[in-house]
């Protein structure tokens, strides 16, 4: 069939099989271009279908020859209808992987449940025996929690007063307004319930009670800051309430890991568009602005180089990982430069409908959001029919 972008709102209905495996074939040769990296070679990645969790499976797969194993939450393809984006990136990352002479297996389930723990636990057992790194990246809207079964949603909320600033349209350009209602104390606790630390410490939990963690091993979380442009609605707000538990927790998953000298980190990663950015009001604008600076400056970057350079210059230099003053890992550091914070600032003042395709990055905003679903990719014939079918060859049922 062919396979086109319906849109509706910030999310793309349909994803393209063929895009999504072009897009994991540059990210493996991004990787592969940048050598080898003395890294891990057994590796858990909850969260491993799109964004930096696909970059972290790729980066260890083949930065390091990693065995991986990847937990995911997607929809598979039917007669007629296509997958979510993260199943087409899966079987292409499989495919590839394996005719590499790399393992790669995959389990689909929601990674918050007791069931999808235990499945994933089995077949470390049962293959690996051990992992040396495992990375957390989920990004669920939405979580069951495995003791009491409450259903909790996350909120993008400002705390403590009504948010006002502008955003922008990235379909249409058009830059306005907006005004979001502040978060009551409920939305506070179901958004740190599902965004917190709470499921990743259950993760690391589970693993060391069967000793499925290696001595030494290392296990990273992702976060976000962002700039004072964005705190009120982003880490002044319920996110970061959710984020601020995330980090302490990386403190209490550290002290339980002390034992096998492991360590637990959270990585502050730079703001990319991504499907959960995407719905964030502020972010769209703020990041097609940031675009135009970093990309003049000769210093953006995507989700597989942010990752690569985690992996290559931070994690794994053979010397103490190195951190800020709380605890945590900045590879955001490129965004966060003063002077490149001063010229979004300034840009920021500026724009308005009629500027903004002068002053920011909106086609580069577009054509990344497009690519997550496997459109726009130069090197796919979208004009040909794409099998929508696919199957995830490592995949555990």
């Amino acid at each position: 069939m062919i396979i086109e972008p319906r849109m509706r709102g910030f999310i793309c209905l349909t994803a393209h099989p063929d895009g999504c495996a072009q897009n994991v074939k540059n990210q493996i040769e991004y990787v592969k271009s940048k050598g080898a990296i003395n890294g891990p070679k057994k590796v858990l990645v909850i969260g491993a279908s799109t964004g930096f969790g696909l970059a972290s499976r790729i980066t260890a797969a083949y930065g390091s020859g990693a065995s991986t194993i990847g937990v995911f939450f997607e929809k598979a393809p039917s007669e007629g209808k296509t997958a979510s984006p993260g199943w087409y990136n899966t079987a292409a990352f499989e495919k590839e992987a394996h005719a590499a002479g790399l393992y790669a297996k995959s389990i689909n389930g929601d990674a918050f449940s007791k069931e999808i723990k235990d499945k994933t636990i089995e077949l470390i057992k049962a293959d690996l025996g051990q992992v040396d790194l495992v990375i957390y990246s989920l990004a669920s809207p939405v979580r069951k929690h495995p003791d009491t079964e409450v259903l909790h949603r996350s909120t993008l909320k400002p705390i403590g007063g009504t948010y006002t600033n502008k955003t922008v349209d990235f379909h249409t350009g058009k830059v306005s307004e907006i005004s979001i209602e502040p978060a009551t104390e409920e939305d506070i606790a179901n958004t740190v319930a599902v965004m917190g630390g709470e499921d990743w410490a259950m993760w690391i939990d589970a693993l060391k009670a069967e000793n499925l963690l290696a001595e030494g091993a290392t296990t990273v979380a992702y976060s976000y800051i962002g700039p004072a442009l964005t705190e009120p609605v982003y880490r002044k707000g319920t996110i970061g309430r959710a984020k601020d538990d995330l980090e302490a927790t990386a403190f209490k998953i550290a002290d339980k890991l002390k034992d096998i000298e492991g360590k637990a980190y959270v990585s502050v990663n730079k703001a990319l568009v991504t499907q959960a950015s995407s719905a964030i009001p502020v972010i769209p604008l703020y990041i097609s602005l940031l675009y135009k600076v970093m990309k003049a400056e000769g210093v953006h970057e995507g989700t597989i180089e942010q990752i690569q350079r985690l992996y290559a210059d931070r994690l794994y230099t053979g010397n103490a990982v190195p951190v800020d003053e709380k605890g945590r890992i900045r590879i955001d550091d490129w965004e966060m430069r003063e002077d490149i914070q001063s010229k979004v600032a300034k840009l920021w003042e500026e724009a308005t409908t009629e500027t903004l395709p002068a002053i920011g990055d909106l086609p580069g905003y577009r054509s990344d959001f497009l690519s997550l679903f496997g459109f726009e990719i130069d090197q796919v014939d979208y004009q040909k029919d794409a099998q929508e079918v696919v199957e995830i060859e490592g995949l555990v049922n």
